[in-house]
């Protein structure tokens, strides 16, 4: 008789105090749901790097170069000679996935790797898009850049950044260019598509210390180099990221499309929220689909993740260590596309999702620049210090924001935690399929949700 009037005063307190900080989460920017309508907020200083061993020159070399991927016969001869001599150790006895890569399933792909698949076949596909190197910050920076096909009423392709992460690359775009690049309802898109310094075709920093706000400052010169001052941005993954650092360094940039959004700080909000989300939803402001990806809380965000990111704690600690047993870990990389994209557990059936020639042009990528160890190396340098002391968890993004949620990522966050961070969300989305590599695994449904936001954005700007 007595607790339960007491457990009735608690709750209400803790639903007045979910209604302040929802209420300062929502307005507290100045956010009204047009674009460019709330206060001047402090940005995250552009800054500057130098990340070659060779000494900065006076003026830095702007020049932009045509690229073209190559290979040889040499190469590839190599490659097979390494897949002749694999020795793999049996699997247990109906284990399936669940102590990581089937070996089983690791040698059908070996075998087609050696026998069937066409790398010379794939560098030609690779090439179908323009590619470009230029100098930043003592680095070649490579990219893709692809202009609108078709008839736009004299107007020029809508300026959008692509980003990839680990273990992508811009190779994970190449089914979504098509449907960005293409003219529908006088809406298409010039599409710059980077490679992480690092990663594939750009230069590894030859210095400790490159991070995402790294990456970030440099995309942004890149952008400033080829004439775009605004621009949308869309990325998943490391991707993500780093579109949040250039959105957080340039407020003024036309739009941000995220397919990955974790907040890491923890507020009050996000506190109440989820203790009482599972039995009160509507109150907390969850959905019936953000209960369904949420809960049970500790299995679903907290168990699943340990279970699928041991790499993580890899690379983020000994990522040259890792990085050395390379053709290992070029195999280890197509299981971490499997992981995030079938939560089974069981036999994954990765063919549903990607082609062999899909993982493996990927994974070539890495073996044929010799990248998988400064790849990783990204890891160690984004985990030194702690994640939540860093200036970027610390700063809100108010660029116009599209989220796309996808049921089978590795977490789920609700557009009450996202609103925390991003304090001007324009569109959220309940996507009905597809995970953590959004741009491979659904390319279509990825780039109609990219459209409809950036129509909402220039809707707003009229």
């Amino acid at each position: 008789s007595y607790s339960f009037p007491l457990l009735k005063t608690t709750f209400i307190e803790m639903l007045k105090l979910l209604q302040v900080f929802t209420a300062a989460g929502r307005s507290g920017a100045g956010h009204t749901g047009r674009v460019g309508c709330y206060r001047t907020v402090s940005s995250i200083p552009l800054g500057d790097g130098w990340w070659s061993r060779e000494t900065r020159p006076a003026s830095e070399d702007s020049r932009i170069h045509p690229f073209r991927i190559e290979t040889s016969d040499t190469e590839i001869q190599d490659l097979h000679a390494r897949l002749d001599r694999a020795r793999l150790s049996p699997p247990l006895e109906n284990s399936g996935f669940h102590y990581g890569f089937s070996s089983s399933y690791l040698q059908k792909v070996i075998s087609y790797w050696r026998h069937n698949f066409d790398w010379q076949k794939q560098v030609n596909v690779l090439n179908r898009y323009p590619h470009f190197k230029t100098n930043i910050e003592g680095l070649n920076v490579h990219f893709v850049h692809c202009k609108p096909t078709g008839s736009l009423s004299g107007q020029s392709g809508k300026p959008l950044m692509l980003l990839h992460g680990w273990p992508g690359s811009f190779s994970e775009f190449y089914w979504m260019l098509p449907l960005l690049l293409a003219n529908q309802d006088d809406l298409a898109f010039e599409v710059i598509c980077p490679s992480i310094p690092g990663y594939g075709y750009s230069d590894a920093p030859e210095c400790e210390g490159f991070d995402t706000l790294a990456a970030a400052r440099i995309f942004l010169k890149l952008m400033e180099r080829l004439g775009f001052s605004k621009f949308y941005l869309q990325g998943g993954d490391w991707g993500s990221i780093i579109a949040t650092n250039m959105a957080q360094m340039k407020p003024d940039l036309k739009g941000l499309h995220l397919n990955m959004f974790p907040v890491t700080n923890v507020n009050p909000v996000i506190l109440v929220s989820l203790l009482l989300g599972s039995r009160f939803p509507s109150l907390v402001g969850f959905s019936q689909k953000d209960v369904k990806l949420l809960y049970p809380y500790m299995q679903k965000n907290i168990f699943s993740m340990l279970k699928e990111t041991g790499y993580l704690h890899i690379q983020a600690t000994k990522p040259d260590t890792a990085g050395n047993l390379v053709l290992l870990v070029q195999l280890i990389k197509s299981q971490s596309f499997i992981a995030v994209t079938d939560s089974s557990g069981g036999n994954r059936r990765v063919e549903v999702k990607f082609s062999l020639d899909d993982l493996l042009t990927n994974v070539m990528i890495y073996w044929t620049t010799g990248s998988i160890v400064s790849s990783m190396r990204f890891y160690k340098e984004n985990f030194k210090g702690s994640l939540l002391k860093r200036v970027d968890a610390r700063a809100s993004v108010h660029v116009p924001t599209g989220l796309a949620a996808f049921p089978e990522d590795l977490v789920h966050c609700p557009p009450l935690w996202a609103r925390q961070k991003y304090r001007n969300v324009v569109s959220y989305s309940y996507m009905p399929c597809g995970g953590h590599f959004a741009a491979l695994e659904e390319p279509q449904l990825l780039a109609d949700d990219i459209r409809q936001f950036v129509t909402k954005v220039e809707a707003l700007k009229k």
